[in-house]
């Protein structure tokens, strides 16, 4: 992701979750040594995109969204395989991340990627109210 990008992300934010991020803290987090940012991007409109933070040998995907009209055509696999790819890349032990319990197709996308879930943080969400499940994914050696 660019600066020129963060107009089209920040809108993203506001079409795909209900608890978004502003566009400030996007920006911020171009600056970030701890974050990167993607995108997937066709004829110049931005349909999805993704953030992966790394912190002491960890990894976090803290953002992960399509437009609506263009999911379940591998956009948000297209952003993983990025996000894992950089993982591997730095050599990270484990991934985390937080999903709303309703998210199943979400939740399988991450499973399929080998994350397991393994807690639970009861009303995370607000607008609806929702439990967040929060899954890891463990490497042996640090990458895939």
């Amino acid at each position: 992701m660019e600066a020129g990008d963060l107009d089209q992300v920040a809108e993203l934010e506001q079409v795909c979750f209900s608890e978004n991020w502003s566009y400030k803290l996007l920006e911020s987090g171009l600056y970030s040594a701890y974050d990167t940012y993607y995108v997937f991007a066709q004829d110049g409109q931005i349909l999805g995109y993704s953030n992966l933070r790394i912190l002491a040998g960890e990894g976090e995907v803290q953002r992960i969204a399509v437009r609506p009209e263009f999911r379940k055509m591998g956009i948000a696999g297209q952003l993983m395989r990025s996000m894992m790819e950089k993982s591997a890349f730095e050599q990270v032990t484990a991934i985390s991340l937080e999903v709303r319990e309703s998210n199943v197709a979400a939740r399988h996308l991450y499973e399929s990627w080998g994350f397991r879930a393994e807690a639970v943080r009861k009303g995370y969400y607000h607008n609806p109210t929702e439990d967040a499940v929060i899954m890891w994914k463990r490497m042996e050696s640090g990458g895939n």
